[in-house]
């Protein structure tokens, strides 16, 4: 690899948001005696991603190359899986197109990974820059907007016990990402009406399968604008059901192969006992709730989770002939 680092920002229909982004990457301190990139993967935009980055990449004035890719394949895993296949690095940080890096990010990650050789993949600490501000009841799931507060130590993830982190603010070793996560992944990202995410777990857990370690570093922080919509009623109940839905993929793959069998069924009776004991508990609160109808929900598809993803498995299959 040529460089020594690259920063990664797949976008759909980021012309609004990308601007920002790339503002605060200009910003960036401690970075002259660092070679490095910007990649834009646009995952098939509608919007005018293209020509934004063509109007900077006219007046751009900056040691370090601002880049343009297309990914037509509609998925963020597509748009990861390009940006790692183009980077000219081994140490590739992602950006979303709402994240904003602070003056630091670029080189605390460099010195983080080239400190930390055996680190596949390390975390931002991401905090929210809320465009009004969250209800206290819904604190509780407010980690699952991509944001990331684990204190102020360095510290390594464990799946089973904290799950995995965001691919937003992911720092992630080429080869470790390369070598080990399929190139047609099973989750893929959010596609139109699907709301079936967790693709970014579902890289990691390939990555730390084979011993990688997945890092979560304090002092690489990030700001992650949430705006308004996404605190709403609608938009969590369907965040928390891609979560729930996503479940049984994520768990058969951290299990060794003689165990998935055994632990099928296990999961899926604990799992329905959970239901049916949490809708007992609360169910006069799931429609003036917010916090009891998102829980009851991502229970609800985790119950039926291995259902729902078998029946993907088989539309999938007959799509490659009908296409």
């Amino acid at each position: 690899m040529s460089l020594d680092l690259t920063v990664a920002i797949p976008t759909f229909n980021g012309e609004s948001r990308l601007p920002k982004v790339i503002e605060h990457l200009q910003k960036q301190q401690g970075v002259e005696n660092l070679k490095w990139e910007i990649l834009v993967v646009d995952n098939n935009s509608k919007d005018g991603t293209a020509q934004l980055v063509q109007n900077y990449q006219t007046n751009w004035n900056h040691p370090y190359l601002l880049k343009y890719l297309l990914e037509i394949q509609q998925g963020a895993a597509f748009a990861r899986a390009k940006a790692i296949q183009e980077a000219q690095s081994e140490i590739i940080c992602f950006l979303d197109d709402d994240n904003l890096p602070a003056p630091n990010w670029i080189i605390e990650a460099y010195k983080f990974a080239v400190n930390n050789p055996h680190a596949g993949a390390i975390a931002s600490r991401i905090s929210g820059k809320f465009e009004v501000n969250p209800p206290e009841n819904i604190k509780p799931i407010i980690f699952y907007l991509a944001i990331t507060e684990r204190g102020e130590k360095p510290h390594l993830f464990e799946p089973r016990k904290q799950g995995f982190p965001p691919t937003a603010g992911l720092v992630v070793r080429r080869q470790a990402w390369q070598d080990n996560v399929p190139k047609q992944p099973f989750l893929v990202g959010r596609v139109g009406s699907s709301m079936l995410g967790s693709e970014d777990a579902e890289a990691l857990c390939y990555i730390q399968k084979v011993g990688w370690e997945i890092w979560y570093n304090p002092t690489m922080q990030i700001e992650h604008i949430i705006p308004a919509s996404r605190l709403e009623r609608n938009y969590l109940i369907s965040l928390m059901q891609s979560v729930g839905l996503a479940r049984h993929h994520l768990r058969m793959l951290i299990l060794p192969t003689w165990q998935k069998p055994f632990a099928f069924f296990a999961y899926l009776i604990n799992d329905l006992r959970k239901f049916i004991l949490y809708y007992i508990r609360c169910y006069k609160l799931i429609n003036s709730d917010i916090l009891t109808a998102c829980e009851l929900e991502r229970l609800r598809a985790t119950m039926i989770s291995p259902f729902y993803l078998e029946t993907l498995k088989i539309r999938r299959f007959f799509q490659k002939f009908i296409t």
